[in-house]
């Protein structure tokens, strides 16, 4: 069923953001990570780098950068400038999705508590909720390295509702990426999925997937009209 209120359904006791894609307007940054660090060399990027290096891997990219540009660095202080570019930008940089910090305050005015369920680095998220000014927010940032899976596994959103004191069936899990919103499904929590521009071919599904779709979170009075 979308677009309405389940009868019957359980109160919702618990939200878990995923942060890139969903809290933070992020993901451009592993696009732009590897032409940000041969600026730093004094390297001139190609112009589609961006495009060839955000399906890689750090280590693949790493290898890349160094086999197409000729660095005399090793592959590891590759990863380690690409990595440092990245905090960087989540230290100084890294701005919110629309009405994220709205959808936070209301979800907070109503007593509801909240946690983030993310692959990044915490430090770097922490970093960033605080310099937002939304870190107040989250009871707890939940991370896959933490977990010891990735969002292929229920692991890390089972990590973030303890934090929030609730069930499963308790909790809405909202993810921009389809795969990872199918392992919350799969696992019986709620399910909002949120467009990201660089999700874009897996939207359609996503819609499909999730109980509620949105296009940002502007829009979070479809949330409000389907659990609250």
């Amino acid at each position: 069923m979308h677009g309405g209120k389940l009868e019957g359904q359980v109160p919702i006791r618990g939200v878990i953001f995923d942060v890139d894609g969903v809290v933070l307007d992020s993901m451009a940054i592993w696009e732009e990570a590897g032409a940000r660090y041969l600026r730093s060399l004094g390297r001139d990027p190609g112009p589609d780098l961006g495009r060839i290096l955000f399906p890689m891997t750090l280590r693949e990219g790493a290898a890349y950068l160094k086999e197409t540009y000729g660095l005399s660095e090793e592959p590891e202080e590759i990863e380690g400038g690409v990595l440092a570019v990245v905090r960087d930008f989540y230290l100084k940089e890294a701005p919110m999705k629309p009405g994220a910090r709205e959808f936070l305050t209301e979800l907070s005015r109503r007593g509801i508590p909240m946690a983030a369920a993310t692959s990044s680095d915490k430090e770097q998220i922490k970093a960033a909720f605080e310099r937002l000014g939304i870190r107040q927010f989250f009871r707890g940032i939940a991370t896959c390295g933490e977990a010891g899976e990735g969002k292929n596994s229920p692991a890390v959103y089972d990590m973030a509702r303890k934090m929030l004191s609730c069930q499963r069936e308790e909790c809405v899990v909202l993810e921009d990426s389809l795969f990872a919103l199918q392992t919350a499904k799969a696992a019986g929590f709620h399910t909002l999925g949120v467009f990201d521009r660089f999700s874009a071919r897996d939207q359609e599904a996503l819609r499909k997937q999730a109980e509620i779709y949105l296009l940002d979170l502007t829009e979070q009075e479809k949330f409000w009209n389907y659990f609250g």
